[in-house]
C-alpha cells in the first residue's frame, strides 16, 4: 500500500506491505461524540454554575475581590471560535461581574511555565479578539515569568521534599481560576487539573522535581498512565499550593477530541474535576485497538509542530518527539520494536526559540554517552543569564526546558531495537543521536528486516501522529487503566 507521511513542510511517500495496519486518531476509532456548537455555551455555563466539590463563583467572590484567570499557552486547546478558552473565560467573567467583581481587579495570566512567552499575536489567537482587546490595553493580560522574582513566592517544600515556587499574582489573589484541558499527555497522563498549576505557573526548580530522569525513567512512567510518580507529584504540588494560599483553585476543564472540540466540561475543585474528567478522558484517550504486538511502527515528523518551528528537525527536540511515541504506545510494541520515521533533519535548531540547544548538542557529542548524562548540566544552563534574558525578553524557551526534553529523549533509545530516520538532509545529526539513516522508507524496512525483525513483521502506520491530538494505543483486550487512585 502507498501512504504519505509528514516530512518537513510536506509529505514523503512510502510503499508498505499490504498487511500494514493503519491508525489515525479520531478516524480509525471514533472519538466519543462532542458537544454540538449550539449547546456549548449552555453546557459550559451549567458546569461553571454547578462546580464539583466547591461553592459556585457567586458565593466565592464579591465586590473588591482580586481575581486571576490562568489559561494555557498556544501549545494546547485549539484556537477555533468555539474553543474552550474563548467560551469559558467569557462566561466566568460574566459570573464575576454579576457578583460585583470589577474589571480592573481581574488579571489574565498565560500559564506558559518554561515554554516561551506567547506573543501578543499568539495570545490574541488563543483568547479571540473580544477578550484580547478588552484586557490587553490596560496591561491585564500577561505571560507567567518564572524568572521574575518580584512576582514569585517561595512556599518551601512539599511533604515529599519538592520545591514549590509559584506566581505571586496567583498566590495573592482572592480567587484563582484554572482554565484547562483534559487531553492525553505523555507527561503524567493528562493536561489540566493540578498539572496545569504545577507546570504552568511555577519555577524551574519546581519543574526539576519531576521533569527529570529520576522520575521519567521509573518503571511507572512508560507506558503513560494516570498514576505515575510524576502524576502524584503534580497533585501534591498543586494541593500544597492551595494549602499555602488558603484557597482552592476553581478549575474549568474540557475533555477534548481529536479536533480540540469539547466532549465534556467539568468545573470545580482540581481533585474533583480530575476524578470526573478522567473517566471520559480515558474513553477518548486510551484506545483498545491492537490485536497483536507491532514489530515496526512507521510515522512521519513535520518540521513545525507542538513546541514550534524546528521541533522536527533539531536533533534533541526530535528525540523527545520520538520518545513521546514510545510513552504513548508501549503497550502495543513488541519487545524488539523498530521505529521508522521521516524527518528532514537538516540541522535547523531554530536558535531564536531554543538558543541553548546547539550548546547542549555539542556537549552531547563530547560526552559520547547518553542524553541522561547531560542532566548534571541542568543548573548550569538554567542559571545562564543570557539564556534567561532570551526567555524573559525574546520569546525563547527557558533553558531548563531542554532538560525535560533530554530526559524524555532517552526513552526512545531505551525501548526500541533501532530507530531509522528517513530522508535526513544532514544525516550526521541523526547518527550523532544514535539513529540509523536511510533515504527511503523502503530501504529502512529492508534493512530492519535483515537485522532486527521476524520474517513477517507486524507493521503499524501512523500517518498523522503529529498533526492530530494523539491517543494512547492499547491492546484490544486491555482494560482501561482503572488502577489509579481516582477510579476506584
Amino acid at each position: 500500500m502507498n501512504l504519505n507521511f509528514e516530512y518537513g513542510h510536506g509529505f514523503m511517500k512510502a510503499e508498505l506491505p499490504d498487511n500494514t495496519d493503519i491508525f489515525i486518531p479520531g478516524e480509525t476509532v471514533a472519538d466519543p461524540p462532542h458537544i454540538p456548537e449550539e449547546l456549548l455555551v449552555e453546557k459550559t455555563l451549567y458546569s461553571i454554575r454547578h462546580p464539583i466539590g466547591m461553592e459556585p463563583i457567586s458565593k466565592q467572590v464579591k465586590a473588591g475581590s482580586k481575581v486571576t484567570i490562568i489559561f494555557p499557552d498556544r501549545v494546547k486547546g485549539g484556537e477555533q471560535p468555539t474553543s474552550h478558552r474563548k467560551i469559558s473565560i467569557k462566561l466566568i467573567l460574566q459570573e464575576l461581574y454579576d457578583a460585583g467583581v470589577k474589571k480592573e481587579d481581574i488579571l489574565l495570566i498565560c500559564s506558559n511555565g518554561l515554554h516561551r512567552k506567547n506573543t501578543e499575536k499568539e495570545i490574541r489567537g488563543v483568547l479571540g479578539d473580544e477578550l484580547f482587546f478588552e484586557f490587553i490595553h490596560t496591561g491585564q493580560i500577561i505571560n507567567h515569568d518564572s524568572e521574575d522574582y518580584e512576582h514569585l513566592v517561595d512556599l518551601g517544600k512539599t511533604p515529599q521534599g519538592d520545591p514549590v515556587i509559584m506566581n505571586k499574582y496567583v498566590y495573592d489573589a482572592d480567587f484563582a481560576v484554572l482554565i484547562g484541558h483534559t487531553q492525553g499527555n505523555p507527561y503524567g497522563g493528562y493536561s489540566g487539573g493540578y498539572k496545569h498549576c504545577a507546570t504552568g505557573i511555577t519555577h524551574w526548580r519546581s519543574i526539576a522535581s519531576h521533569h527529570v530522569p529520576k522520575v521519567m525513567h521509573r518503571e511507572d512512567f512508560v507506558p503513560v498512565n494516570n498514576s505515575s510518580a510524576m502524576r502524584h507529584k503534580f497533585d501534591e504540588i498543586g494541593s500544597y499550593m492551595e494549602k499555602c494560599m488558603g484557597k482552592k483553585f476553581f478549575c474549568c476543564d474540557a475533555v477534548l477530541d481529536t479536533k480540540s472540540r469539547q466532549i465534556e466540561i467539568n468545573s470545580g475543585s482540581a481533585d474533583g474535576v480530575q476524578e470526573k474528567a478522567w473517566v471520559m478522558g480515558n474513553q477518548r484517550t486510551y484506545v483498545p485497538f491492537a490485536e497483536k504486538k507491532y514489530d515496526v511502527i512507521v510515522f512521519g515528523m513535520p518540521q513545525f509542530f507542538h513546541y514550534g518551528d524546528g521541533m522536527g528537525t533539531n536533533p534533541i527536540m526530535l528525540m523527545q518527539a520520538l520518545s513521546a511515541q514510545v510513552i504513548r504506545h508501549k503497550r502495543i510494541m513488541s519487545d524488539n520494536c523498530v521505529f521508522i520515521c521521516s524527518s528532514t533533519c537538516n540541522g535547523y535548531f531554530n536558535e531564536r526559540l531554543w538558543p541553548y540547544l546547539p550548546e547542549l548538542f555539542e556537549l552531547f557529542k563530547e560526552e559520547g554517552n547518553t542524553l541522561v548524562d547531560l542532566n548534571r548540566y541542568g543548573e548550569y544552563f538554567a542559571t545562564n543569564e543570557e539564556y534567561i534574558r532570551k526567555y524573559r525578553f525574546a520569546n525563547a524557551f527557558h533553558p531548563f526546558h531542554g532538560f525535560s526534553m533530554i530526559s524524555c529523549g532517552h526513552l526512545a533509545e531505551k525501548h526500541t531495537s533501532a530507530i531509522y530516520l528517513v530522508g535526513a538532509e544532514k544525516p550526521g545529526y541523526a547518527r550523532a543521536m544514535g539513529l540509523k539513516t536511510r533515504e527511503t522508507f523502503e530501504e529502512a524496512l529492508k534493512d530492519a528486516r535483515l537485522k532486527y525483525l521476524p520474517k513477517e513483521p507486524n507493521i503499524l502506520a501512523l500517518p498523522r501522529t503529529f498533526t492530530t491530538a494523539a491517543v494512547h494505543l492499547m491492546m484490544k483486550d486491555d482494560v482501561m487503566p482503572l488502577a489509579d487512585r481516582y477510579l476506584k
